[in-house]
Order: C-alpha cells, then sequence, then structure tokens
C-alpha cells in the first residue's frame, strides 16, 4: 500500500491507541474562531479516543478567554514554541502525541490516519513493511500552502520531497510520535527556532519518520507579506547556518 490512508477503516485493536492533540497559541485572537471550529470538527470524531489541549505563551489578548468560553482547554506556559508543546505533551495522557501549529488544518479523518499508520510501517516513499507490532513510531503529513502564488506550490512539494529523502520534518506537517519515543528523545529542544528540525534529527538517528501523503493545509500569509523568494533564501540561510552548528538563539534574531 502507499502512504495514502484516506480512506483507511480502523480495526478495534487500532481504536484502543489514544491520541492528543497539542497546539500551541500565542495571541490568535483573529485567527482563533477558525482555529476552533476546525478543532471543534475533530472533537466530534468517535472513531479515534482524543483529547485536544491549547497551550498559551503568554497572549494579551483574549485568545486564552475566548478559547476557554468555547469549551476547550488551555493550559498556560513560558513563551515559546518548544516549550509550550512540551508543556502540552506532559499536560495529556495519550499514546499518540500530535503537535498541530495554530494556523495548520488537518485532512480529513486525520486522526484514524495517524492511529493507523503508528500501527503500521512504511518506508520514506509510503510503502507498508513489517515491523514488530509494538515498536514506537512518529511520522508527518504532506503540506499545502494556501495563496494563490504559483511558487507556493512548488515550495510546498519540494518540502515534501525534501522531507522524504531526508526523514527531517517541519512543524507546519503536524509531527506525531508515540509518546514513548518522544520521551526518549528528550521532547522538543528548548531552543526558539528548529525546534522542529532538531527533534527530526534526534528521531531519526532511532527511527525514520512514516510520511503520509495526505496533506494538511498550512497558511501562506507570512510567505506573502514578507516574499516569497525573500522567505525561501531566508529559509535556506538559517537551515544552512544551523547545519554549521550556529546557535538557534542567534539565528532567532534573524527570523524576527
Amino acid at each position: 500500500m502507499t502512504g495514502d490512508l484516506t480512506n483507511v477503516n480502523t480495526s478495534t485493536e487500532d481504536k484502543s491507541l489514544t491520541v492528543s492533540i497539542v497546539v500551541p497559541v500565542l495571541n490568535e485572537i483573529e485567527a482563533l474562531p477558525e482555529l476552533l471550529r476546525h478543532l471543534s470538527r475533530l472533537d466530534q470524531s468517535n472513531v479515534v479516543n482524543h483529547d485536544i489541549v491549547l497551550v498559551d505563551g503568554g497572549s494579551n489578548d483574549g485568545t486564552v478567554q475566548a478559547a476557554t468560553q468555547a469549551g476547550f482547554r488551555v493550559i498556560e506556559s513560558p513563551r515559546g514554541r518548544a516549550r509550550q508543546m512540551n508543556a502540552g505533551a506532559n499536560a495529556t495522557r495519550g499514546d499518540i502525541l500530535l503537535f498541530l501549529h495554530a494556523d495548520t488544518r488537518l485532512p480529513a479523518n486525520a486522526l484514524e490516519q495517524v492511529q493507523y499508520a503508528l500501527e503500521q510501517a512504511h518506508d520514506a516513499f509510503g510503502q507498508e513493511i513489517e515491523k514488530p507490532h509494538h515498536q514506537p513510531s512518529w511520522g508527518r503529513f504532506d503540506v499545502r500552502i494556501t495563496g494563490d502564488v504559483f511558487t507556493l506550490k512548488i515550495v510546498a512539494r519540494m518540502t515534501n520531497l525534501r522531507s522524504r529523502i531526508t526523514g527531517i520534518a517541519t512543524g507546519d506537517q503536524a509531527i506525531f510520535i508515540h509518546r514513548s519515543l518522544f520521551d526518549q528523545v528528550g521532547g522538543f529542544p528548548d531552543q526558539p527556532l528548529m525546534e522542529d528540525v532538531e527533534l527530526s534529527q534526534r528521531l531519526c538517528r532511532i527511527k525514520r519518520p512514516v510520511c503520509l501523503r495526505s496533506r494538511v493545509v498550512t497558511s501562506g500569509r507570512r510567505w506573502i507579506d514578507n516574499g516569497v523568494w525573500k522567505t525561501i533564501v531566508l529559509m535556506w540561510q538559517l537551515r544552512w547556518a544551523y547545519w554549521r552548528g550556529i546557535p538557534a538563539e542567534q539565528l532567532a534574531e534573524r527570523y524576527k
């Protein structure tokens, strides 16, 4: 089979695995209604036992109050995406952790796909292979970037291909992981940038990711506002500098 699990039917055994969705937020009041509608649709799933937690990093625009009033669980943590996601992981008990950026939307039956994928094993191009049932695993979705700029389609395709080849996932691809494996590598590193790259590198030393072909949809607003080509160049400069050993704290100053 391929990595396209859109029409997967999970078994009773699969349903025993629980999924915790962790969403880091910071001053999201303008985009919050659409995010909460998306999470509400996920919350209506009765196929996969799951919970959702929003982790606020110090919002001052009413994000916490609005999300709480809408019935969502919100916890607070020190600011920083890595710190917030680690706090969310510690505050939940799901067998599988799914980290969702606030501007990213999951595909239909995403939880079933994640649950099933981590009960199987796939190579980098989605072909199913044998493995012991209990072996912990991790993975990510393909990504599509919104916007009418054709270059963004190329960026998304290249991101997905690069991830399959290198095993490095980005946060926009909605990383999911067995909790035991997440704990084994120490969670996200406490750094302000490239936390997804560093986590992927640590995980790849143990196991390569399951690369699902179903696509999450992430906002292209920042790409468009800052200039698509300018952003592409900046991203590659940051990655190259990080691979050369420049601390993430220094790189974060350039990304602001």
